[in-house]
């Protein structure tokens, strides 16, 4: 048989795992966590704050500005739901390319909250030129090339993402060309 000592722990134990004795520590323990995670949100800053003051910061000077101009291609005559996916493949591949490359860069524009504006252009060749106009000055560029399931041919460069860049830079390129 057992030892007296197991048994008054057996005991002890039955006591303390009561419903009656439950439902009070749990009270007692959300109140104690309450105001420990009090006290430290005084001892350090929100970060939801930060980012909103360094935004803030950031766009009260336009050349610290960033943004991403997505330049979709009328010829291809696409859909609504394919421009959508095709720009999705634009910024998600520009936004894999930097994050190897060129990380500061992903990071200002996150905090500057990532714009991205779409505007068309009339074909391919329209298309090559803005490319190598944003590439010229320094602007990081991804052009994406359909896998040609659905509505276009297969290889058919449909959109190309030009920056995150300085607003006035992109602007440079992109300036006159039309909302879509």
């Amino acid at each position: 048989m057992g030892s007296p000592s197991s048994k008054k722990e057996k005991e002890w134990l039955g006591v303390s795992f009561k419903p009656e004795n439950l439902i009070p520590g749990l009270i007692i323990g959300f109140i104690l966590g309450f105001f420990f995670d009090l006290s430290n949100q005084s001892k350090t800053s929100n970060p939801k704050q930060i980012r909103n003051n360094q935004q803030n910061n950031m766009s009260t000077n336009s050349d610290q500005e960033l943004k991403m101009v997505l330049v979709v291609r009328q010829d291809l005559k696409m859909g609504s739901g394919k421009i959508a996916s095709q720009c999705a493949h634009a910024a998600t591949g520009m936004y894999s390319e930097l994050i190897q490359s060129n990380r500061s860069l992903v990071r200002k524009w996150e905090l500057c909250g990532q714009a991205k504006i779409v505007v068309t252009c009339k074909n391919q060749q329209e298309m090559n030129k803005l490319k190598e106009a944003a590439e010229s000055i320094g602007l990081p560029t991804f052009t994406v090339a359909d896998a040609g399931r659905t509505q276009v041919s297969a290889g058919s460069k449909t959109v190309l993402a030009i920056g995150p860049g300085n607003k006035s830079a992109v602007d440079s390129v992109t300036g006159k060309l039309r909302l879509l």
